[in-house]
């Protein structure tokens, strides 16, 4: 039996491959991330004698080249986490760090758990799609969130209050009715040092131009907040040009997030869990391709319990001697971005608050023992996880039944 190390860097790899009790079948050396040289590599291992099992570090998306080229080229392939391996072995009083070094630590830890090594099998394209979408899609977000902070603290010394006096929802293509605003009505006087009437005719024309709802109270009402405030600066040219480069950040940000958000829609709607997922109580268009995205394919799980501890929900043992852990808190060692997901989902729940479901009426039992808000929202979290766990299994087996 061969087991082979790969210690994977930014555009090169470190590969070593050990035989049991410690013989050197190749020393270590350098493979580039080019076609030709994994291709290479992949024939130099499919060449040893004995079965031979590849293992490397998840580590992003440096991995996934060399993982999925390998598979492809026949050979068994275990990508591992990285924190499994990051205490094997070291017994050394003296700590040793490198590329070689850490190749032939991999090598060991395969020969050790060479059993129990979990093959690597590469994500179908729709799904590895929707899941970069997602990636996508959580960035823009919190570069749309600095954006959004960074008009609303200009327009706090252009136009104060100018952000709150739109309460329209977003639309489909992310464009937002109080940022169109302050695009034309950038400053306070660009409303005030009119009159009411004249002010009321422009404002007229901007809704028609920009196919919103017209109303000539709310017109009266922007021009008594813009009366009623005095811009700390001047209403100028940098000034302008200020408020639109902000305005036109965040435009584009926002177009970009509901376009993703399409995209994400349209993947995940060819997926064969999707109906049962979106029928789901409060999963919808939004929150239904990011569950999708960040768990996959749940029949990758042997059990609900494996799904809760990808998600770093479960609360490992506790105990020693005579004395039982009795407050264990949840490892939070896996996805975090599919905890955030699970949050956003709960937060939806406690919204509507529905009597006759069964994770409502779950957390209810949980806030009537008196335990606190995370709490209780984890439990929940876990509880909503393991009917998911349960519910598209068991729909994805009929359908392989069915066909």
């Amino acid at each position: 039996m061969n087991s082979v190390g790969i210690d994977i860097s930014k555009g090169r790899s470190t590969i070593a491959v050990m035989r049991p009790f410690g013989e050197v079948v190749i020393s270590p050396f350098e493979v580039r991330h080019t076609g030709s040289e994994l291709s290479k590599l992949a024939k130099q291992l499919k060449s040893l004698d004995g079965e031979t099992r590849v293992v490397m570090e998840a580590t992003g998306n440096y991995h996934a080249s060399v993982a999925k080229l390998l598979h492809n080229a026949g050979l068994y392939v275990s990508v591992i986490n990285a924190k499994l391996v990051h205490g094997y072995g070291n017994n050394e009083l003296r700590r040793v760090k490198t590329d070689r070094k850490d190749a032939v630590k991999l090598a060991n830890y395969g020969l050790d758990r060479w059993l129990t090594l979990p093959r690597y099998i590469p994500e179908e394209d729709t799904r590895l799609l929707l899941k970069n979408c997602y990636r996508q899609y959580r960035q823009y977000s919190k570069v749309q969130t600095v954006l959004k902070n960074n008009l609303i603290s200009l327009l706090d010394t252009v136009f104060p209050n100018a952000n709150r006096l739109f309460s329209s929802p977003i639309r489909g293509d992310g464009s937002e009715k109080w940022v169109d605003f302050v695009a034309e009505f950038w400053h306070c006087r660009c409303a005030s040092e009119k009159s009411e009437r004249a002010f009321t005719s422009k404002y007229l024309r901007w809704c028609r131009k920009h196919g919103y709802n017209f109303r000539e109270a709310k017109a009266h009402t922007i021009y008594a907040e813009a009366s009623g405030h005095i811009g700390v600066m001047p209403k100028s040219e940098t000034t302008k040009l200020l408020v639109e480069q902000a305005v036109a950040q965040l435009r584009a940000t926002s177009t970009a997030l509901a376009a993703l958000k399409q995209e994400m829609q349209s993947l995940a709607s060819v997926l064969p869990e999707y109906p049962v997922v979106m029928d789901m109580f409060d999963v919808g268009p939004t929150l239904g391709p990011q569950l999708i995205a960040e768990i996959g394919d749940v029949r990758r799980f042997y059990s609900k319990k494996a799904l809760v501890a990808y998600a770093g929900l479960d609360a490992p043992p506790n105990d020693s001697g005579d004395v039982t852990g009795r407050h264990k808190s949840m490892s939070k060692i896996g996805a975090s971005s599919l905890r955030r997901t699970l949050f956003l989902v709960m937060s939806v729940y406690l919204q509507t608050a529905p009597l006759d479901e069964p994770v409502c009426q779950f957390m209810d039992r949980k806030r009537a023992e008196g335990k606190p808000y995370r709490v209780y929202m984890m439990a929940f979290a876990n509880k909503f996880l393991r009917i998911y766990y349960a519910t598209v299994k068991a729909y994805l087996e009929s359908l392989e039944h069915t066909v």
